[in-house]
């Protein structure tokens, strides 16, 4: 809540610096690019770990519910060696940064801003080899039959 109420405060301040004034603050553009990141990757690992992240769902609608947790489990699996693959990528991104000390915006470095690609998708990663062990019980999915009534 706080990181975004400063995103606020900071990007009507640039607005209103720049329409009045014809100036503006050189890091408050990169910065607010960089917490939007920071925003939308926590959001997300806090939306894999209460399980309300966003989902295509066609397997629990058309298979049998016997076989939904086996799915289920390959799902997780397959999502589970994207955010690791990304996670891996990620982190050696960061520590080539790190190497080369580039910086972001006023005296940041890149690495510390781009930390949290690594991070979330690691942890995100562990939500879903948490899932391949013990998975959410797939609700069994009711057809509902329009009846008419006389």
């Amino acid at each position: 809540m706080i990181i975004l109420s400063s995103m606020i405060i900071l990007a009507i301040y640039q607005i209103i610096s720049r329409n009045i004034f014809s100036d503006g603050v050189v890091w408050i553009d990169p910065l607010l690019r960089m917490l939007v990141l920071w925003i939308g990757l926590s959001g997300a690992v806090v939306a894999t770990r209460t399980d309300h992240h966003i989902r295509i769902d066609i397997f629990s609608k058309y298979l049998p519910n016997k076989i939904q947790p086996h799915v289920q489990r390959v799902v997780c699996f397959f999502t589970l060696s994207v955010c690791l693959l990304i996670s891996w990528h990620a982190a050696r991104f960061v520590i080539s940064e790190y190497e080369y000390s580039t910086v972001a915006f006023a005296g940041v470095p890149v690495w510390v801003t781009a930390l949290i690609i690594p991070v979330s998708f690691f942890l995100i990663a562990l939500r879903y080899a948490l899932l391949i062990v013990s998975p959410v019980k797939v609700e069994p999915v009711i057809k509902v039959v329009d009846e008419q009534v006389d």
